[in-house]
């Protein structure tokens, strides 16, 4: 498994795994970051991520993108 923030811009990949605490892990899955979902980079800056989530676009910092894998 490799974290998120690994991911190429254009990429799709489906997550395995979302670590962190348990309120770090619940925020991520209000997100709509949960296991077998499949997520696409949008865009990348300095390991700051866009994603493509479901219908939505969401911005995640480098830390954050760090604790999910995939």
């Amino acid at each position: 498994m490799m974290p998120l923030s690994m991911a190429k811009m254009g990429e799709t990949v489906t997550i395995k795994k979302i670590g962190g605490k348990d309120e770090v892990r619940q925020h991520m899955a209000e997100l709509g970051f949960v296991v077998e979902e499949k997520v696409t980079v949008v865009n990348e800056m300095n390991g700051n991520l866009i994603l493509q989530v479901k219908d939505s676009r969401i911005a995640l910092g480098k830390a954050l993108a760090a604790k999910i894998m995939f």
